[in-house]
């Protein structure tokens, strides 16, 4: 049989360390019918260098600028022809026939328009891994959690959420995207620059009617916190602002309407946690993305087209307040939120 192409395509930016460690695992993958690209964005060490001494068969784009996450896999894979992409973390260490079953799955159905593997924490193997775990989720105020993680809550892996599934979003750290679905959603919105560009992409191409799935036979391990650690003001900035700006965008206007001032509010209660508990840097971070949510309202979404839909059935969509049940009724994780026994 002639097997689908695939680009394993890892974005990177000053990753040199990360490139030298797990690169090799990439380059042994069993697929008959793949190629590695490493998609520079304008690194300031030599990882470049690095790469055209240490690893010559890998083909190397080097974008002009530090162009993000979103901006910077759009560039780049405006030269990649392939099948499909896999935008895979410079960060991320794969296993052997990683990349089988997610195409195996995909190609039985056309509908899927991006999958990832289960992700699991590179230093402690047996935990999912906060960025993507088995799937994931989101609420019904854009909240967005995982199968085997909610807020910082991280399970075990035991097996427990070893089924293939539908989700609301695949990883960026290890997603597969067909190729032609990627470009007719017009890629990452490049205005998110980094975080929650993956959440927004696997939304957008469920409001034309493809399928976001997780097939957990397929095993990566994500070291996580690569460009920005956690807790990074830039970071909480992001997140908050892209998460607004992803809501106005795929709501249906009515209840953007009054989901995202009720957002504003509740941004506002972490807000100001934040400050009491000391950390002011998160209170400003917060403030500047409400500020900058404004600006994307009134000056930039205009010029952003929306989907044409009916009504959409979506996967991975929790009714609920995932804070309300984490904080208040003391529901951790994801089979207590969403009642599976």
């Amino acid at each position: 049989m002639a097997y689908p192409s695939v680009a394993v395509v890892i974005l990177n930016w000053n990753g040199k360390s990360f490139l030298e460690k797990f690169l090799p695992s990439v380059l042994s993958g069993t697929y008959s019918n793949y190629k590695v690209i490493v998609a520079d964005n304008a690194s300031s060490d030599d990882s470049v260098s690095f790469l055209k001494s240490h690893f010559p068969e890998i083909e190397v784009i080097i974008n002009p600028t530090n162009e993000g996450f979103a901006k910077g896999y759009n560039t780049a894979l405006q030269q990649v022809n392939a099948d499909y992409y896999v935008l895979l973390n410079s960060d991320v260490e794969v296993t052997p026939g990683w990349i089988e079953p997610v195409i195996e799955l995909m190609e039985a159905d056309k509908k899927i328009a991006a999958c990832q593997p289960k992700l699991l924490a590179f230093d402690q193997k047996d935990s999912f891994e906060y960025a993507g775990a088995s799937g994931g989720w989101i609420d019904s105020f854009g909240y967005p959690f995982t199968r085997g993680r909610v807020f910082d809550v991280i399970e075990k892996d035991l097996g427990q959420y070893n089924d293939a599934v539908s989700c609301f979003w695949a990883t960026g750290a290890a997603m597969f995207v067909r190729a032609d679905v990627y470009h007719e959603m017009k890629g990452l919105d490049a205005y998110f620059f980094a975080h929650q560009e993956e959440i927004d992409l696997c939304w957008r191409m469920q409001l034309f009617g493809y399928k976001i799935f997780v097939q957990p036979k397929s095993v990566v391990y994500h070291v996580g916190g690569g460009t920005l650690p956690k807790g990074n003001s830039r970071k909480v900035y992001l997140n908050f602002r892209n998460n607004l700006i992803m809501l106005a965008k795929n709501l249906p206007f009515w209840k953007a309407c009054w989901k995202i001032p009720v957002r504003f509010g509740l941004d506002a209660v972490a807000a100001w946690k934040g400050l009491l508990s000391g950390e002011s840097h998160y209170f400003m971070a917060i403030a500047k993305s409400h500020m900058s949510f404004m600006y994307w309202l009134i000056f930039i979404k205009r010029t952003t087209p929306k989907p044409q839909f009916s009504s959409c059935n979506f996967s991975g969509w929790h009714h609920g307040l995932l804070i309300w049940d984490y904080f208040f009724k003391n529901k951790k994780t994801f089979k207590e939120i969403i009642g599976v026994k």
